[in-house]
């Protein structure tokens, strides 16, 4: 490029049509006068636009179809050939000189800079000999600016040499004519000659370039992305020139520091380039929707100004970096990462599975106080439409028998992998997927459905953690916990055998359950409680499944107990992930989460604007701080809720999440408030649906609020969403006090 353009200053031509100009262009040729439109591309490759020059009647040209050598031009594009195979000379025989001049353009106030310098003008002048000059010839000048040689001495007694061309570059500063003249010296026998020429104004900088460190990174993650196309000199100046994805800020005095990059959708493969980490002024980086692979590096979380980072629909693997979690948890960074098979969310606990094999992973779970957390369910249920389910992994030759018959029959039964691969059609249809393994739909011998979740490879889990989850889910029994049917070690192949849940996950049809700490001894804590964890029976009966992160204390006295973080995103207390100091309020604050999203209907992170989100008890406390209960309430529910209830339920989620831990409620303090929630809602409901109800059932045909106009009246989820609603209200009125949950 022009060694004159450079990061303190720019070239640009003076004008390509302007009445106070001297010349309509400022670059110029001189071929024949038939040679029109203006030489450019293809015969120029970078398009620049060589008008001819026919302006001066002293003047004659001469040209040659020979190739001019352009290599010795040193300094600027190379000069296509073609143009410097025709050149200007005097018309007189005798004539020792040319002359012409040009004058600056007080339009572009160009003529004084805000230092009060006057502007600076770049004159290159062309030359190549067309002629064999005889040996007692000699072609020689001087090149005078305004009647002055340079000081460089290139401009005096210069000889043109043959079919080879030369540059000769000269500057002046002020406004007004500037005049040029090329002059033969004496011992000259043949005139001056040019080839072509161009005139530019330089003009300063006012902007500072991309700071070192900034531009150095840019150039790497070009390279290493091969994003040539459309990234071309300085990352951020000029500032209209930035660019494509990049914003960057401007301060006064020290350089360009680049604040916001965008690649998302930029066929982006291989791993994350380590130099995205050496902008230090970074706050926004998208990287969404390419195929980048790999980990997610560390050096993400040592960015000291990033305030959102988007890796969602990528190629992602690997526990993404616990100091990137912990500023998620602190609210100091947005993170995306949905959409990445492979990553694991819950920190590096999830997946490391080195570090992890001298550690003995204790494995229960919790016992739910279901009657009260299921009817409030309920109540809420009829008041949606629920997608019609059906029995398409009922085998055409057999009949279900009661999930609870079928544990019983195969409690602690012990599989063969053999048995297992006859059972799952060789592991046919894959129905869910965690942190243990795949999970596969199966056929006891009597044609009962079961889950059969298989260990992956991957998983971290050993056959000592194995066998003592086996220990602790075969002495656990409840109607609402996934009953453990059987297990297989097999060789290198570890199993668990479940009662399948025909009903889906609460997350696809409820969204909410409440459960309960003391019914077991020692206390068991879940750890990942969140609705895609509570599973639905066909009966709609609610049962908490993955014990693959659940803890027991070693006594019913201890308050916590200490364990590596591990859970997912939005339902993770912060306290026990920055303490590691595992208590029941851990699953309190979890709890909280899954009960705001079953009053609002809003995921765990509530997307405010196509580049933030903020968490769903931020989003419902501003708006119960308006008093906007409307807001806050599923929309789906159209309305027909009993505000109070809402309201109750929706505060009792945010005190689940108060910190410090010891503030929010106990479990059975949880439970009270649900009863008397649910008893709101159960006379509300009562109340608005006492047009359509009879002594055996609600007639859901006329029962609108939340459902479709398309809803049958034979509904199975909502029948017994309002058979329970009016059981619970003869209950209420015979009875002044709730009796506790059923065990």
């Amino acid at each position: 490029m022009y060694q004159e353009a450079t990061a303190t200053q720019s070239l640009f031509l003076l004008s390509m049509s302007r009445p106070s100009a001297r010349f309509y262009f400022n670059r110029y040729q001189f071929k024949p006068d038939n040679s029109f439109p203006p030489f450019r591309y293809p015969d120029d490759s970078y398009d620049r636009l060589w008008q001819r020059y026919g302006r001066n009647a002293a003047w004659t040209t001469m040209n040659t179809t020979k190739e001019v050598d352009v290599s010795n031009v040193t300094g600027s594009f190379d000069k296509p050939s073609e143009i410097l195979q025709n050149a200007a000379t005097p018309v007189a025989n005798g004539a020792n000189r040319m002359d012409f001049s040009w004058s600056s353009d007080p339009s572009l106030e160009q003529d004084a800079n805000a230092d009060g310098n006057a502007t600076t003008y770049l004159l290159i002048l062309y030359f190549a000999e067309l002629q064999r000059v005889p040996s007692d010839g000699l072609r020689q000048f001087d090149i005078l600016i305004n009647n002055a040689t340079g000081n460089d001495g290139s401009s005096q007694g210069f000889t043109p040499r043959y079919l080879s061309a030369a540059a000769v570059k000269r500057t002046v500063q002020g406004p007004g004519q500037h005049n040029v003249s090329l002059v033969a010296t004496p011992a000259a026998t043949l005139p001056p000659i040019l080839n072509a020429f161009e005139i530019y104004a330089v003009k300063p900088m006012t902007e500072m370039p991309t700071d070192d460190v900034d531009a150095k990174a840019m150039m790497a993650i070009r390279e290493c992305y091969a994003l040539e196309e459309n990234w071309k000199g300085d990352p951020c100046a000029p500032r209209a020139f930035a660019w494509d994805g990049l914003n960057c800020t401007y301060p006064p005095s020290i350089p360009a520091q680049i604040t916001a990059l965008n690649l998302s959708s930029s066929r982006l493969t291989g791993a994350i380039n380590s130099s995205f980490g050496d902008l230090k002024s970074l706050q926004r980086l998208d990287l969404s929707k390419n195929s980048l692979s790999g980990p997610v590096p560390g050096f993400l979380a040592q960015m000291p100004s990033l305030l959102f980072l988007d890796l969602s629909s990528n190629k992602l693997s690997g526990p993404v970096p616990a100091a990137l979690l912990e500023k998620v948890q602190n609210g100091s960074l947005v993170l995306r990462m949905d959409n990445n098979a492979n990553l694991c969310d819950n920190g590096p606990s999830t997946c490391d599975q080195e570090k992890k094999r001298n550690r003995t992973l204790i494995i229960a779970t919790v016992v739910p106080i279901v009657v009260a957390a299921l009817l409030f369910v309920a109540g809420l249920l009829i008041l949606r439409r629920m997608r019609n389910r059906q029995d398409t992994w009922m085998p055409n030759n057999s009949r279900f028998t009661s999930p609870q018959a079928s544990s019983h029959i195969f409690e602690n039964r012990k599989f063969t992998y053999k048995e297992l691969k006859l059972m799952t059609a060789n592991f046919r249809e894959e129905i869910g997927r965690g942190g243990f393994g795949a999970v596969f739909l199966g056929y006891l011998e009597n044609g009962n459905p079961v889950a059969v979740k298989m260990r992956s490879k991957t998983s971290s889990q050993g056959d000592k953690e194995f066998l003592a989850e086996v220990q602790h889910l075969t002495r656990v029994h409840h109607k609402n916990l996934v009953s453990l049917i059987g297990y297989c070690k097999d060789k290198k192949h570890l199993a668990l055998v479940y009662e399948y849940m025909q009903g889906g996950s609460l997350e696809d049809c409820l969204r909410g359950l409440e459960y309960l700490h003391k019914s077991c001894q020692p206390p068991l804590i879940h750890r990942d409680v969140k609705t895609k964890n509570i599973l639905l029976s066909a009966d709609l009966e609610a049962k908490i499944a993955d014990f693959g992160l659940m803890k027991a204390f070693a006594d019913e006295f201890r308050t916590h107990v200490t364990t590596q973080p591990a859970g997912t995103l939005g339902y993770l207390d912060p306290e026990y992930y920055n303490t590691s100091q595992l208590s029941e309020k851990s699953d309190v604050y979890s709890f909280g989460v899954v009960l705001l999203e079953l009053v609002t209907g809003q995921p765990p992170a509530v997307p405010v604007s196509d580049a933030e989100s903020v968490h769903v008890a931020l989003w419902v406390r501003r708006r119960l701080s308006e008093g906007d209960i409307a807001s806050v309430a599923d929309p789906r529910m159209g309305g027909a809720y009993d505000v109070n209830s809402v309201w109750k339920v929706a505060e009792l989620g945010l005190r689940c999440k108060e910190q410090p831990s010891r503030e929010r409620p106990a479990m059975t303090d949880i439970v009270a408030e649900l009863r008397e929630s649910l008893q709101l809602e159960v006379s509300y409901a009562m109340g608005y649906y006492s047009s359509s109800v009879s002594t055996s059932a609600i007639d859901l045909s006329t029962a609108s609020a939340g459902l479709q106009s398309d809803e049958k009246p034979s509904d199975r989820l909502g029948q017994k969403a309002a058979l329970e609603l009016q059981q619970q209200h003869v209950d209420s009125e015979s009875s002044a006090t709730v009796g506790p949950a059923p065990r």
